[in-house]
């Protein structure tokens, strides 16, 4: 007999917090993407990375990030 809605949140919420997210991405998957998006953010990843690799652009590390966030919402 299946499982019922209720007994599947019931029992993910149970589960570790790392893992709760991922039947979450795999069911919405597909709600999601199209082909075309999919293959757009690829070639945004990879034009990103080219970036970082060649020198262009220089990545910042996450406190950094949150730092200037923090400065620009007053916070």
């Amino acid at each position: 007999m299946p499982l019922t809605l209720e007994q599947i949140v019931e029992g993910a919420r149970n589960w570790p917090p790392e893992k709760v997210g991922e039947p979450v991405d795999r069911l919405t998957e597909e709600l999601h993407a199209t082909p075309d998006i999919e293959e757009a953010w690829k070639q945004e990843a990879g034009r990103r990375l080219a970036e970082i690799e060649n020198g262009t652009v220089q990545a910042l590390d996450g406190e950094e990030v949150s730092a200037r966030i923090g400065r620009i919402v007053g916070r």
